[in-house]
């Protein structure tokens, strides 16, 4: 970290806004310290902080996102309930985004939480690619291995034909729960 670079407080605060609104795509918390001249868990307080004061500031798997650039003039989204074992897990994700469908999240209903929401935000396989990579470098579970399989996704796409491709062919697959 470089001093004269070291971006402070408020104005720090200001310029990861500015960043993740122009950017496009997710900046991991490394890329927004490099940025700042900070560490990364000076970002990780930063980001709390702002979402503290309600900026649309979400966590995904490849990084923050400011969400008012990710709005769809157009969009569908459409919830769907998966059963599948965590080695089917790529087979699921390369089948809805290669309809051309995002998968949003991850939802299980846990008996003591009630519902636990995961922003994954996987568009295609690219994104599945380090989402997998990810789940396997730091050896985390899948949220859906807390109920034997059974999780709920939302699914975001341009348009309903693809929505319902994507749920057709998840059927055929054998991960759709009726």
């Amino acid at each position: 970290m470089n001093q004269s670079n070291k971006l402070i407080g408020q104005e720090r605060r200001k310029a990861i806004i500015k960043w993740l609104s122009t950017e496009g795509k997710p900046l991991t918390g490394g890329d927004l310290a490099k940025k700042a001249g900070v560490s990364r868990q000076v970002i990780v307080q930063d980001i709390s902080l702002l979402k503290a004061k309600n900026e649309p500031i979400i966590a995904t798997s490849q990084g923050y996102l400011y969400m008012s650039n990710q709005t769809k003039t157009h969009s569908y989204q459409r919830i769907v309930a998966c059963k599948h074992t965590p080695e089917q897990t790529r087979a699921e994700l390369e089948c809805i985004v290669d309809h051309g469908v995002t998968v949003k999240d991850v939802i299980v209903e846990h008996p003591v939480y009630g519902d636990l929401r995961a922003l994954i935000m996987v568009s295609d396989r690219h994104d599945v690619n380090q989402f997998l990579d990810k789940i396997t470098s730091t050896k985390s579970p899948y949220l859906s291995e807390l109920m034997d399989g059974v999780h709920l996704h939302t699914l975001e796409a341009e348009s309903e034909a693809k929505l319902n491709a994507a749920y057709h062919a998840l059927h055929q697959l054998g991960f759709i729960v009726e």
